[in-house]
């Protein structure tokens, strides 16, 4: 059985060896690694792996932190910015898909970093690579239509039951 608490990184890394999938590398990400001590210097180091579940997990440690984490700070999530705008470039389905999660999620923060990921995905789409243009028109879709209802924390879409009802 394995405790969290006492869960290094070292092992982290060797049971990521053996994600095989999507949705077992998202649960491990969002229930076990971003509970752990330090898993954001795994961010910056799996941005650059060349291994497909690696480097979604980065993505999606972004998109978990920024959604759970009270405390996250706004130099922090900038940096994320600054990952999703330098390794946003790979081809591959799932972290395509995982870097667009991230940046939707940034967004959804607040009016300022809703602005800011705005900004990130135009950058992109004017970059003219193909799966940069791919992620700006998936964010697009979501960051442009944000809207802040009572008693949430963070923005949602205003295409949501939630945001109609606003």
């Amino acid at each position: 059985m394995f405790n969290r608490k006492t869960f290094t990184l070292k092992e982290i890394e060797q049971l990521m060896n053996d994600v095989c999938s999507w949705d077992l590398c998202d649960h491990l990400c969002k229930n076990l690694i971003i509970k752990l001590k330090g898993y954001k210097q795994l961010i910056g180091k799996w941005c650059t792996s060349d291994k497909t579940y690696f480097k979604r997990a980065a993505f999606t440690m972004i998109a978990s932190a920024v959604i759970h984490e009270k405390a996250i700070s706004n130099d922090t999530i900038d940096d994320y910015l600054r990952l999703i705008q330098e390794h946003s470039s790979d081809e591959r389905e799932h972290i395509k898909k995982a870097v667009s999660w991230a940046l939707r999620e940034i967004g959804k923060k607040d009016f300022d970093y809703q602005e800011k990921s705005i900004i990130l995905a135009y950058e992109l789409k004017k970059s003219g690579n193909k799966v940069q243009v791919w992620i700006a028109k998936d964010t697009l879709k979501v960051l442009e239509k944000l809207v802040q209802v009572e008693g949430r924390g963070r923005l949602i879409t205003a295409d949501s039951k939630m945001g109609k009802e606003k």
